[in-house]
C-alpha cells in the first residue's frame, strides 16, 4: 500500500524534531559520572561499610559558607577616598573673603577709633583660630553622606579612609557630616570670638561659615566591592580532610549531619575524578539514558495522544517545552548564581493544560523533571516535590474561569514546594534547624516567574495556532459584534444556538471533553444563516415561508449554503480554525432530509443525492459530535406537537440513533456508553426547558 508522498514528509519532519530535542539535551548533561550510592539524611546507610576510596576534602556547607560570609560583610568597612584639594581651595577662599568680611563689618559698626585699632589686633587671632578649626575638620574628613542614612550597623563597622592609595581605619564618630561639620565650627568660631571681643560676635551673620565646609571623603564603590570579592574569595569551602582508607559509616548507621555532609563531600569529588577519566562512556550512558525517555515519550503520543504526534506544530510545542527548560535549568546549575529552585517547571504542565489535556501536561510534566533530575543533587527530592507542584498546577488550573483562580493555583504551587521541602528536611534531620531558609525565597522567585511566564500563553497561541481557555472564554462573549449582528439579524437562530451550547455544555461535562471550546463551537454553528435568515424556520414570521417560492433542490442548496457561507465570515473574521471545525462538521455528510423526501414524494426517479447532502466532513472529535446531536436534538424538539416525556425520549432516541447509523460518528473519539449518557442529559434537560411534568399515579384509587 502506497504511502502519501506528504504523509512521508510529515514523518520525517516529526522524526528530525525527535532528533534535534534528543541532541539538544544530550549535549548539556553533565559529562561527570555520578557516585553510585544512594544516602538521605536521617535514615540508615544501607549500604555495605563505606572507607574513604582516596583522600579528600570535607566541604563546607551552604549555610557555613553563608554565615561566615555574612560574620565578615559584618566587620567589612567601606572605602572612601580622601581628596586634599577641597581642604586647600576651601581655606584659601575662607581667607581671602575673611579680609573683605572683616573690613565691611567694622566699617557698618560706626565704632570708634579705640575699638577700630582693638578690633585689627584681634584679627589675626580670630582668622587664624576658625582657619585652623576648619583645616582639623577637613583632616579629620567630611563624608559625602547625610546623618539620617549613617545606620546603627556602619557606625559598628567603621570605615576605610583611602589616602595617597594608603588605607586607614576610621569610627564614623571621628568624621564629621556636612550639618555636624558646620554646627561644631559655628559653635567653636562664636565661642572664641566672645572671649576675644563680644562686639565682633555679628560678624558671622556676614561670613557664613556653611559655605567653606564641602565633603571630601567620597565612597569608592569599586574599591569597596573589590575588596570584598576578595575577602569572600579568601574564604576557604573546606572544613577538614579525610584521609585514603579512613571509615566513614557502617551499615545501619544513622546518617547524621556529620556524616552527611563528609558524603557529600566524597560524592563531589568522586563525580569530578570520575568524569574525568570516563568522559565518553559516562556521554554513551547519559545518550541511552535519555533516549529511553524520548521513546517512552513517542510511544505515549502513538497510543494515546497520535493527533499531537500527526501534527507537527503541536510536537514542535511539546519538544520545544522540554528542551527549553533542560536548557535553563541546566544553565543555572551550572552558573551556580541561583538555586535550581527558582526554575518554574510547573509552567510545563500549565503550558501543555492549556492547549491540550490534564493526561499530555502530568505525561509531559514526567519527562521534563526526569531529565533535569539527571542535572541536579539528591534526584528523589527533586522529582518528588516538582511532582506533587504539577500535579496541583494540573488541578488547580482544570477550568480557568477567573483571573483570580491563576494566583490561587501560583499560591498552592508555593505552598506545595515549600512544605514538601520542610518536610523532607523534617525526615532528614528530625528538626528544622539545620533549614536554609533561603528555600523559601527561591521558591518565592519561582511563584513570580511561573505567574509571569503564563502571560506568554497570548503568544504560543498565536505563533501555533493553539486555543487557550481563556481566549474560548472571550470568544464565548455574546456582546463581540458578531454574535451580537446574528442577535440582530437571525434572533431564532441566536436563540437555537443558545440552547444547543447548553445542551452540548451540559453533555460534555458528564462524558470528558471540552465545555469552553463546545459553548464557544455550538455559538457560532450556524453563524452562516445570516446570510439568508428568513429561509430557517426558527427565524420566520408570520407564516410566511419562502420555500414555497422554490424548487426543493434549490432549498436545499440554500439551507446547505449556510455552512459555506459559516465558514466564509468565519474566515474574514479571523475566527480560530478549531471554532471554525464546529462550522463544517455540525451536519457532517448528512442529507437535508425534508426537502429529500419532498423530492422523493415528487416521484422523480433521477434524484442527485449529493444536491441533498452537506459537504461534511464528520464530526472528528468528541466535542464537535455533541453538538452535532444537541444541534439536530434542539432544532427537532421545536416541531413537536406536544411535549411529554414520552415525546422527547422518542425524539432524541430517534434523531441521534438516525446520525449513529448513518456513520456520522464514525471518526469521532465517542462510545456507545457516551452516546447513551448523553442521551439521558439531552432528555432531561429538554424536559427541564419545556416543563414537562412526570405523571404520577392517582394514589386515590386503590
Amino acid at each position: 500500500m502506497a504511502t502519501n508522498p506528504k504523509s512521508r514528509i510529515k514523518h520525517i519532519i516529526a522524526f528530525v524534531l525527535f532528533v534535534v530535542s534528543y541532541l539538544i539535551v544530550v549535549t548539556i548533561m553533565p559529562r561527570e559520572g555520578r557516585f553510585s550510592y544512594e544516602f538521605q539524611k536521617g535514615r540508615p546507610w544501607m549500604h555495605e561499610d563505606l572507607y574513604a576510596p582516596f583522600d579528600f576534602p570535607v566541604y563546607k556547607t551552604e549555610q557555613e559558607l553563608f554565615a561566615e560570609k555574612s560574620k565578615l560583610l559584618k566587620e567589612f568597612k567601606s572605602f572612601y577616598r580622601y581628596d586634599s584639594t577641597i581642604n586647600t581651595q576651601q581655606l584659601e577662599r575662607f581667607r581671602a573673603n575673611f579680609d573683605l568680611a572683616f573690613d565691611k563689618f567694622i566699617t557698618s559698626q560706626n565704632v570708634s577709633k579705640t575699638s577700630k585699632a582693638n578690633y585689627l589686633k584681634v584679627k589675626p587671632k580670630l582668622e587664624k583660630f576658625v582657619a585652623d578649626n576648619l583645616n582639623q575638620i577637613y583632616l579629620n574628613g567630611i563624608i559625602n553622606q547625610d546623618e539620617s542614612a549613617i545606620s546603627n550597623s556602619m557606625l559598628k563597622q567603621g570605615l576605610a579612609v583611602v589616602i595617597n592609595n594608603v588605607a586607614y581605619d576610621k569610627w564614623f564618630d571621628e568624621v564629621y557630616t556636612v550639618q555636624k561639620a558646620v554646627k561644631l565650627l559655628n559653635s567653636k568660631a562664636s565661642d572664641f570670638t566672645k572671649s576675644l571681643s563680644p562686639g565682633l560676635v555679628g560678624l558671622w551673620e556676614m561670613i557664613n561659615l556653611k559655605e567653606y565646609i564641602q565633603p571630601n571623603l567620597f565612597y569608592d564603590e569599586v574599591a569597596t566591592q573589590k575588596f570584598s570579592n576578595e575577602l569572600i574569595s579568601n574564604i576557604s569551602i573546606t572544613k577538614g580532610l579525610i584521609q585514603s582508607g579512613e571509615k566513614i559509616v557502617v551499615k545501619g548507621e544513622v546518617v547524621n549531619s556529620e556524616i552527611y555532609q563528609i558524603l557529600e563531600s566524597l560524592k563531589k569529588e568522586y563525580d569530578k575524578r570520575l568524569g574525568a577519566k570516563n568522559l565518553f562512556v559516562i556521554l554513551f550512558g547519559n545518550m541511552i539514558l535519555i533516549a529511553s525517555l524520548y521513546i517512552v515519550l513517542f510511544l505515549f503520543l502513538l497510543n494515546f495522544r497520535n493527533e499531537v504526534l500527526n501534527d507537527n506544530r503541536k510536537l514542535l510545542f511539546i519538544l520545544m517545552l522540554i528542551t527549553v527548560s533542560a536548557a535553563i535549568s541546566a544553565l543555572v546549575i551550572k552558573t551556580n548564581t541561583f538555586s535550581i529552585f527558582v526554575v518554574p517547571l510547573a509552567i510545563v504542565p500549565i503550558f501543555v493544560k492549556a492547549f491540550f489535556d490534564s493526561r499530555l501536561a502530568l505525561f509531559v510534566h514526567l519527562i521534563t523533571i526526569f531529565l533535569v533530575a539527571f542535572l541536579v543533587p539528591n534526584s528523589f527530592e527533586f522529582v518528588f516535590t516538582n511532582f506533587i507542584a504539577g500535579i496541583v498546577a494540573i488541578i488547580g488550573l482544570s477550568q480557568l474561569y477567573n483571573r483570580g483562580q491563576l494566583f490561587k493555583t501560583v499560591g498552592l504551587v508555593y505552598f506545595s514546594y515549600l512544605t514538601l521541602t520542610l518536610s523532607l528536611y523534617l525526615v532528614g534531620d528530625g528538626s528544622l534547624k539545620g533549614v536554609n531558609w533561603f528555600v523559601a525565597l527561591w521558591y518565592g522567585i519561582n511563584a513570580l516567574l511561573l505567574l509571569a511566564s503564563y502571560q506568554l500563553v497570548y503568544i504560543i497561541e498565536k505563533f501555533f495556532g493553539f486555543l487557550s481557555d481563556i481566549t474560548l472564554i472571550e470568544l464565548s462573549d455574546t456582546n463581540l459584534d458578531l454574535l451580537r449582528k446574528l442577535a440582530e439579524v437571525a434572533p431564532g437562530t441566536f436563540q437555537h444556538s443558545l440552547q444547543v451550547a447548553n445542551l452540548a455544555e451540559s453533555a460534555v461535562q458528564r462524558v470528558g471533553g471540552n465545555p469552553l471550546l463546545v459553548r464557544a463551537g455550538a455559538l457560532y454553528h450556524d453563524i452562516g444563516k445570516m446570510a439568508n435568515p428568513m429561509f430557517f424556520i426558527e427565524n420566520q414570521q408570520g407564516g410566511f415561508n419562502p420555500h414555497e417560492n422554490v424548487d426543493n433542490v434549490k432549498s436545499a442548496e440554500i439551507i446547505i449554503n449556510h455552512v459555506h457561507e459559516g465558514v466564509k465570515i468565519a474566515a474574514k473574521v479571523g475566527l480560530p480554525s478549531q471554532i471554525v471545525d464546529f462550522i463544517k462538521m455540525h451536519h457532517g455528510t448528512s442529507k437535508v432530509k425534508y426537502f429529500y423526501n419532498k423530492e422523493l414524494q415528487a416521484e422523480n426517479a433521477n434524484i442527485d443525492e449529493g444536491k441533498f447532502s452537506y459537504p461534511g466532513p464528520e464530526p472528528q472529535t468528541k466535542e464537535t459530535a455533541i453538538v452535532m446531536m444537541a444541534d439536530a436534538v434542539e432544532a427537532a424538539s421545536r416541531s413537536l406537537k406536544e411535549y411529554t416525556v414520552q415525546s422527547i425520549d422518542q425524539l432524541v432516541e430517534r434523531i441521534i440513533d438516525d446520525q449513529l447509523n448513518s456513520g456520522q460518528y464514525g471518526f469521532a473519539d465517542v462510545t456507545l456508553r457516551d452516546i447513551s449518557l448523553i442521551k439521558t442529559i439531552f432528555k432531561k434537560k429538554l424536559q427541564n426547558i419545556y416543563h414537562v411534568r412526570l405523571e404520577y399515579p392517582d394514589l386515590s384509587i386503590r
